[in-house]
């Protein structure tokens, strides 16, 4: 009910012995070995989302560097905005690049709450005043990928770099092949390849679940009106079976949102156009601040994405580890963005596991010990934010006439409270002590 801030690779390869189905972007394990030469790497990370550059980063404070395979030409300049909480904020803090992006972003003071039937207030909360020392900050994904690359030497991130297989695993690490035909031999491969990730696969995961709610994101760019005119608050407009929102980024820029139920995603639409009218269409006759502000998008700054998640069940799920292989953020635990925590946990999981491997690293020691460490730590964490965020957007999706009409009128104004809400975000997984970093 907070907040949307959604945050991968796709392999080619197929494998009808790991899964007879033949699902799109199943990693093999290699029939034959290549005669090519191989690369010897301490740590491998595959994908250079938020969850592998923060891996990254942790790392190298800690003193491991780390190679980071990104299949694209360059960073992913796509999506729109994310929002990070105050454990999110932690997390940068740690690792040297919050106060960067806090001077580009605008803090957010609040949060205001009406119905769709004519903008009517329902309730409106104050950060300081429902939960003191709470940080909340939307942020472009795009500047938020190109300050943590920042940091990183050169040549640490291998762009053009698309994973074909996982060629085998044994005591001298795992061997990884690339579309391109070199090999690397790795003592750890992390897998921060995203919702869609082919690593996941390969160890046993499910496909991440589709909720039955389909987002519109957006991200309005006030730059030649001189200015976006809004107050720092998150606005939420709550109708029937659909919910909107928008947030002030920055000076300039104006994060939106709408999430609305469907059956299934349906076919992909890459017309841009087309895109901004179908969501414009949606929420016609909707309080006009927030239809002022989806007209003030490019139509190239408009994205339509299916809401999925993967409930890690004890006993049901594999193991987040597999030998010399671990997944870090969407990769291991897609979450739906009901939370606000999908970017937040990532960045977590990357401090964490970064705690639990350097030292193993280093010293030579037991890296699936330190694998299944952080596993352990993790999952009791993720798991029960998963499956909270999965049921807030079920409950606030409905579309029942009656339901709304309480939510509306009694819910909302009389029993929802911000402080016990966020609860969550008082999280701290640990800082990292930085030392010498390796070459």
């Amino acid at each position: 009910m907070l907040a949307i801030a959604m945050a991968p690779m796709a392999a080619s390869v197929y494998s009808t012995a790991l899964h007879p189905c033949r699902r799109r972007g199943v990693l093999k394990v290699a029939a034959s070995v290549s005669s090519s030469p191989e690369e010897t790497k301490d740590v491998v990370i595959v994908g250079a989302g938020i969850a592998g550059l923060a891996t990254a980063l942790s790392l190298r404070r800690l003193g491991v560097g780390a190679t980071v395979l990104e299949q694209g030409p360059s960073l992913r300049a796509g999506g729109t905005s994310l929002t990070l909480f105050k454990n999110g904020w932690r997390v940068l803090d740690s690792i040297g690049v919050a106060d960067e992006l806090r001077a580009k972003y605008l803090r957010v003071q609040g949060m205001r709450m009406r119905s769709s039937a004519g903008g009517l207030d329902l309730r409106e909360f104050s950060f300081e005043e429902e939960a003191p020392g709470q940080e909340v900050r939307a942020v472009e994904r795009r500047v938020l990928l190109e300050t943590l690359a920042s940091k990183l030497p050169p040549g640490a991130i291998s762009f053009s770099s698309k994973l074909k297989s996982i060629a085998g695993q044994g005591p001298e690490g795992t061997l990884l092949e690339l579309q391109d035909g070199r090999r690397l031999r790795s003592k750890v491969v992390v897998g921060c390849d995203g919702v869609n990730s082919p690593i996941a696969r390969w160890m046993g995961f499910t496909e991440p679940r589709f909720v039955g709610h389909m987002a519109f994101r957006g991200l309005a760019d006030y730059a030649g009106a001189g200015g976006q005119p809004f107050e720092p608050k998150v606005n939420y407009i709550y109708g029937r079976g659909l919910r909107a929102g928008f947030v002030p980024v920055s000076p300039t820029k104006v994060y939106w949102f709408i999430c609305f139920n469907r059956p299934t995603p349906g076919p992909k639409n890459t017309d841009a156009a087309a895109l901004k009218r179908e969501a414009l269409e949606l929420v016609r006759g909707w309080p006009d601040d927030l239809v002022a502000v989806m007209r003030s998008t490019p139509d190239d700054a408009v994205v339509k994405t299916p809401l999925v998640d993967r409930w890690l069940w004890p006993g049901v799920a594999p193991p987040a580890s597999r030998g010399g292989v671990v997944l870090v953020g969407d990769a291991w635990h897609p979450m739906t963005p009901n939370l606000g925590q999908g970017a937040c946990c990532a960045l977590e999981d990357a401090v964490v596991l970064a705690r639990r491997l350097a030292p193993a690293v280093l010293a030579g020691g037991d890296v699936g010990e330190a694998m299944s460490g952080y596993e352990r730590e993790r999952w009791g964490r993720v798991f029960p934010l998963t499956a909270r965020a999965g049921l807030v957007g079920a409950l606030v999706q409905w579309g029942n006439p009656l339901v709304c009409a309480v939510r509306d009128g009694v819910v909302i104004p009389r029993l929802v409270r911000l402080g016990p809400f966020l609860e969550h975000t008082n999280f701290e997984c640990g800082l990292l002590e930085p030392v010498a970093p390796s070459p």
